[in-house]
Order: C-alpha cells, then sequence, then structure tokens
C-alpha cells in the first residue's frame, strides 16, 4: 500500500536548521543527512509497524550515522511525520504538537 507523506509545519524549519548546521561543518555532509532523511521515511511507508510506539500512539525511527529520529503517527493512508528531532533535544517539546 502507497502511503502518503504528511508533514506538520515545525518539521520543515528542523530539517533546515539540520541541514544548514551540517553544512557549515562540512560541506556536502547537509545533503548526506537529507539522503540518510529520505531513506529513512521511504523504511517507514514500507514497515509502519516495524518501529516502537514511544508516546501513545507516536512511534519513532532512528536516522542511521546522524542523531536525529523521526516521530511520527499513522492514520488510515497517512504517515504523519510529527519532527524529525535531535537525540538530545527535550522530547517535551514534539510531545506538546500530538
Amino acid at each position: 500500500m502507497n502511503y502518503a507523506l504528511v508533514f506538520r509545519p515545525e518539521v520543515r524549519e528542523e530539517i533546515d536548521e539540520a541541514y544548514t548546521w551540517y553544512e557549515s561543518q562540512q560541506p556536502g555532509l547537509g545533503d548526506e543527512f537529507l539522503d540518510c532523511v529520505d531513506e529513512i521515511l521511504n523504511r517507514i511507508c514500507q514497515m509502519l509497524e516495524s518501529y516502537a510506539v514511544v508516546y501513545r500512539d507516536i512511534r519513532r525511527a532512528v536516522i542511521q550515522r546522524f542523531p536525529y529520529a523521526v516521530y511520527y503517527r499513522f492514520v488510515s493512508s497517512r504517515v504523519i511525520v510529527i519532527a524529525i528531532f535531535h537525540g538530545r533535544r527535550d522530547p517535551k517539546s514534539w510531545q506538546t504538537r500530538t
């Protein structure tokens, strides 16, 4: 089944901030971060229930190579991305989005 990805408005800012930071560390690293985000989003759509529930009905998929995770829930044919969040940030800030 194909799932539509839906992003909360804050997610775009989180991706942009991470991309900018990684690019400032090393040119091309931001693009590698985006590739890893794209890869995990594809995996989520293929295997929705394979990631652990971490808060209510929200699941977490850890991005390989970078200390970020994708927090999402699925409703019928939609995957709703709640946050793409650095692992050291306080989780309560994304939990208020639910």
